[in-house]
């Protein structure tokens, strides 16, 4: 059994530049998350192209080991084609987060900021980690963990959809089995910088379904993010049990 709930907002901002998506085929999902980047309806341009060519992979079919490189490497291509297009080169880029539910598997790739979390049991087992100035001071010794939410340099971001690159720099997951009890969250970083892990797991045991955890989380964004210039933020919750 896969449930769902997904949510969108752009939070104190003119415009919306993150994009999220599924698509199911049988007993096989995909979630898509996006987050723009570039302004000036750049930055929604480029995740709604990620979105859409991995959507448009799924729909394919073909969705063997090299399923998530596949389409991580479309997305790019068509934001570079459209990037061409417009002349618009700088302006149009994006992060990305894909889970794959299959029946047997759980398999997920990300790019940039936007996170991935697997739980297990109501327990934060795996976050992805960023492609950012502040993780890779993480990965030095230089600040902790908790410090990244505040770092002056939380925007600074070493990968993402949009630029040039000599090959992809996302990462992918090994894939997991399917067991009972399973829930990951796929956020931007206007959701996951106004939450802390902690508080994803509490509201994550109270609840019944994944509708209710995303509300409860918005509510402690919404709360946080109270008369501060707040950035669009996005989530999908999705809950996996097995058959």
């Amino acid at each position: 059994m896969v449930k769902f709930s997904m949510l969108s907002n752009m939070g104190s901002r003119d415009n919306n530049e993150d994009n999220i998506g599924m698509y199911q085929d049988g007993e096989d999902y995909c979630f898509i998350l996006a987050d723009g980047l570039g302004g000036h309806g750049k930055g929604e341009v480029a995740s709604q192209l990620a979105v859409n060519a991995v959507i448009e992979q799924f729909t394919q079919g073909e969705r063997g080991e090299d399923f998530l490189d596949q389409a991580f490497e479309n997305a790019q291509n068509s934001i570079v084609a459209r990037q061409e297009e417009e002349r618009a080169c700088m302006d149009m880029k994006t992060t990305l987060v894909v889970l794959m539910v299959e029946n047997a598997q759980i398999r997920w790739g990300h790019i940039g900021d936007s996170r991935l979390y697997y739980f297990q049991n109501g327990k934060l087992r795996v976050r992805t980690l960023d492609h950012s100035v502040p993780q890779m001071l993480v990965a030095v010794g230089e600040i902790k963990e908790k410090d990244i939410r505040h770092h002056p340099d939380r925007n600074r971001l070493l990968r993402v959809l949009g630029v040039e690159m000599d090959e992809m720099k996302h990462q992918t997951s090994e894939p997991i089995g399917r067991e009972n009890r399973q829930a990951f969250l796929l956020c931007t970083d206007g959701f996951w910088e106004l939450i802390e892990e902690k508080k994803m797991e509490a509201t994550l045991k109270k609840a019944s379904t994944p509708e209710e955890w995303l509300q409860e989380m918005e509510k402690i964004v919404q709360k946080n993010g109270k008369n501060t210039n707040m950035d669009n933020y996005s989530a999908i919750a999705v809950w996996a049990d097995n058959h």
